[in-house]
């Protein structure tokens, strides 16, 4: 059986990087050398599945009402995703109040959007705060719920001791997150090509680009911003636009777009607010078509709440395209060994690719349930403001395509919920225990 393990691994295939999500194989490893005896640990509160800012603001919810939980995570720290596959120049592309996790705001002399350093330093503050320790390097092979008996098994490795453990619990809280997977699409000949191929999740910086020409396959807000981290190290990028994208300044009048936005839904209707940041958008950095940016015929908000699809919130790469710093490039049909072959018949050499093509959940892998997932995209069938919620005490957090202002509310509703269980069965305990003492 394969099980996701803790990091992402970079295959050399004909001196080629492809980045790949590192799986291990349970059966030939443990026929290698015998593992520790399985054995079965009792868990009072929930298990969280992920250690990342999802699982982090859970358990504090819970401990805030007095429930204790276990948090599981693969890697072998908090906040994996943000300390092992981001770029150095990340920020927090809102401001950090739309960013802060519950019970606890950022500090005060942090900036409006704070950097991946300071972000990491908040959630360690954030975990030692709350007391909150979760078990690392541990993988969840599954986890099914056991009607017989009304609780759920979770089964996991301990991969540096290859020890397998099955935890038992009456609630599972899913803070595996959206992003748990790096996507690498599959295109025409990639394998042919000789230079390195690196997946955002291990880009780090433009530095080891200096002067070579690199196709950035991906047109969000990464790959916006490598695109623009590049150019600040002389490199030559090229990026690959084949969908329609809406670009919207950062900031419009003086204030973020996000919190800008916000305020207006409050009063008028999302089609209304949609007309109003297109237009300031259009006087700010002008018409994004005539770059090769096309708009998607529906407004960004009303996109985002219907298909998840975020806009791109600009920090200065659409500037380096207007000069020509940045080339636009429509879809790939196909790689050869130095070169890409573009869908309008055009191709031009490439020293390096760097695939901006995003993640994916994993939660279909190990969890054995088909009514709350979807098998298909690993996300909850459901959407916003549900799809937290599911049968027999499973709960997901963090999968609202609403960043971190919807893991809070996850959060807060996940312990909330589980805490008018956790008092009744107290009662029921503290009943029994009269009987029978008595």
């Amino acid at each position: 059986m394969l099980i996701p393990a803790t990091m992402e691994s970079v295959k050399q295939v004909d001196s080629k990087r492809v980045v790949h999500d590192h799986v291990v194989d349970l059966d030939s490893s443990m026929a290698a050398t015998a593992p520790t005896a399985s054995r079965c640990v009792y868990v009072p509160g929930p298990v969280i599945v992920g250690a990342g800012p999802s699982g982090l603001a859970a358990a504090a919810c819970l401990k805030q009402r007095g429930i204790p939980s276990l948090i599981l995570e693969r890697a072998s720290c908090i906040a994996s995703l943000w300390k092992l596959k981001t770029y150095d120049r990340l920020r927090l592309h809102l401001p950090k109040q739309f960013c802060q996790l519950p019970l606890m705001p950022f500090p005060e002399n942090f900036p409006t959007y704070p950097t991946k350093q300071q972000f990491i330093r908040y959630l360690e503050s954030y975990a030692t705060r709350f007391d909150i320790k979760p078990k690392f390097d541990v993988a969840v092979i599954s986890a099914e719920h056991d009607a017989r008996f009304g609780f759920w098994r979770v089964a996991t490795v301990a991969l540096a001791a290859e020890v397998v453990v099955e935890y038992e619990c009456q609630w599972l809280i899913v803070a595996a997150g959206e992003n748990a997977e790096a996507v690498v699409p599959e295109i025409e000949g990639l394998g042919e090509f000789v230079g390195p191929v690196v997946h955002t999740s291990c880009y780090k910086s433009g530095e080891e680009f200096k002067e070579k020409r690199v196709l950035v396959v991906g047109c969000g807000n990464s790959g916006m911003e490598v695109c623009l981290d590049l150019c600040n190290f002389n490199a030559k990028p090229s990026l690959v636009v084949r969908d329609t994208v809406h670009v919207l300044p950062q900031e419009m009048l003086r204030q973020s777009t996000f919190g800008l936005s916000m305020f207006l839904l409050k009063w008028f209707h999302v089609r209304l607010v949609d007309r109003f940041l297109l237009m300031v958008s259009r006087l700010m950095i002008g018409d994004t078509s005539r770059f090769g940016l096309n708009r998607p015929k529906v407004g960004p908000l009303e996109l985002k709440s219907i298909s998840g699809k975020t806009p791109v919130l600009d920090v200065g790469t659409f500037a380096k395209i207007k000069s020509g710093h940045v080339k636009v490039r429509p879809g790939v049909k196909r790689i050869t060994c130095d070169k890409a072959v573009f869908v309008d018949g055009s191709s031009e050499k490439f020293d390096a690719i760097v695939l901006a093509t995003g993640y994916r959940s994993n939660v279909p892998s190990w969890l054995k349930e088909q009514n709350m997932f979807s098998e298909k995209d690993g996300m909850p069938r459901e959407a916003f403001p549900g799809g937290w919620r599911g049968q027999h005490g499973l709960y997901a957090v963090g999968f609202t395509k609403r960043g971190l202002l919807g893991t809070s509310m996850d959060a807060r509703r996940i312990a909330e919920d589980i805490e008018h269980e956790w008092k009744s069965d107290a009662k029921k305990y503290a009943k029994f225990l009269g009987h029978i003492l008595t």
